[in-house]
């Protein structure tokens, strides 16, 4: 949820800068407040982030695990960190569990608005988001395709689709918990996983990745500037939810996905010289950036980074800040002019 984002909860003022430090600290395109106050819309994110996490916390206690590993991994699904006490993940777990924390990582990885928005009974508005069914066609298609294409390696479709189901929810949600070494899955059901990697989950949610509402945008900048090649004289706007979206917020995404690109690019180059296979120096840079953890061949589910060099080491772990700070804060802190500004000051 953001160190900044939990001070502006629990301070007793709130300054002027302060929807400055939400949109630092919310991942997305387009950050706005829920109420009139930026105090009480930080306020509103944490319950419904407690709330959540308290529910699955009960669920996964009713399922026999003991309050100390609900906690666990209650924390980890809520804040998509994915670490467990189990040396296999979740593989030794239940179905029950294994089902519960799929759902939940479902329900971590949408924006949180729409639970605010479900609270204050406005339905109509929290199903109109594009976002919304965009995330729940993605899944669906996600599940469908890894299930058909995993289904001889299983015994029955009711394990299939568990198993496809929790894999796909934890690498959407950049969560990283496994049940399955999916190195071992056909190249379809592996090239699906490594597009949901790029992807992530939802703007305001707790998810990394590029997020589904820049990929939406996107693709509608993309149409309408095909529009206008076809039609030179037309004015076609980028609507969201039925708003427009204006040219500066297109124009910061089109820039937040050319530097997404550009530091793959120069992450994987820098990391290049290691033994490893192009798989696993491309998926690690990947994993990494996008902070899912596990990626293909040697640091699949089963394996680890620990062959990587020291430098290799650090350049990953820069991608683990670049992608979790949303690029920008981290690169502000690199331009001279920022500092020779403050100094001046």
């Amino acid at each position: 949820m953001g160190v900044l984002v939990l001070v502006m909860a629990v301070s007793p003022t709130s300054t002027d800068r302060s929807m400055h430090i939400l949109k630092a600290e919310m991942p997305g395109p387009i950050v706005g407040k829920l109420v009139p106050r930026v105090r009480q819309t930080a306020k509103i994110l944490y319950l419904i982030y407690v709330g959540l996490t308290v529910l699955e916390i009960g669920f996964l206690c009713a399922g026999g695990l003991s309050l100390y590993e609900s906690c666990i991994y209650a924390f980890g699904s809520a804040g998509t960190g994915g670490f467990g006490i189990m040396s296999d993940s979740l593989a030794s777990y239940s179905p029950y569990v294994q089902w519960v924390i799929t759902i939940f990582l479902v329900l971590f990885a949408a924006n949180f608005n729409i639970y605010f928005l479900l609270l204050m009974r406005k339905f109509k508005t929290a199903f109109k988001s594009e976002e919304l069914w965009t995330y729940f066609g993605i899944i669906i298609v996600a599940i469908t395709v890894v299930s058909i294409s995993i289904y001889p390696l299983y015994n029955g479709l009711g394990e299939t689709i568990r198993t496809a189901a929790f894999q796909v929810m934890s690498i959407l949600s950049t969560t990283g918990f496994a049940t399955a070494d999916f190195n071992l899955w056909s190249p379809v059901a592996k090239a699906v996983l490594l597009v949901l990697m790029l992807i992530g989950g939802c703007a305001g949610s707790t998810a990394g990745g590029l997020k589904i509402s820049r990929v939406v945008v996107l693709f509608k900048s993309i149409k309408r500037e095909l529009y206008r090649m076809i039609h030179p004289h037309s004015v076609g706007a980028v609507k969201l939810d039925g708003k427009t979206v204006d040219d500066s917020t297109i124009k910061g995404i089109g820039t937040y996905f050319s530097l997404y690109i550009f530091i793959m690019i120069a992450a994987f180059l820098a990391i290049s010289f290691e033994p490893l296979t192009f798989e696993a120096k491309a998926s690690s840079v990947i994993a990494c950036f996008n902070n899912i953890g596990p990626g293909f061949a040697e640091v699949g589910p089963m394996g680890s980074y620990a062959s990587y060099s020291a430098f290799s080491k650090i350049v990953l772990s820069i991608t683990m800040l670049l992608g979790r700070l949303e690029i920008y804060p981290l690169l502000f802190i690199l331009m001279p002019s920022l500092w020779k500004r403050k100094s001046n000051a």
